[in-house]
């Protein structure tokens, strides 16, 4: 297996653990802190960050994709 094919698939299988894992985290109040908290300023939303670096895992690879696809068709008008 290449070493780009390696990271890819490491890439990946992060990727989908980091998704699955989301329903895992809970927010927890510390001690003493009533279950139903009238300030909802405290209310913190995980998943703006893993959309972020999933935005950015999937834009990594279309430009990874994008610049093989461009050094193959380099080496396409170089052979003729």
């Amino acid at each position: 297996m290449t070493k780009m094919k390696s990271k890819s698939r490491f890439a990946l299988l992060l990727a989908l653990a980091l998704v699955l894992a989301t329903p895992l985290v809970h927010a927890q109040g510390g001690p003493g802190d009533p279950g139903d908290d009238p300030d909802p300023t405290r209310a913190v939303p995980f998943d703006g960050g893993l959309s972020l670096v999933v935005a950015a895992g999937i834009a990594y690879a279309a430009k990874k994709g994008r610049d093989k696809r461009n050094q193959q068709n380099q080496q396409k008008q170089t052979e003729k």
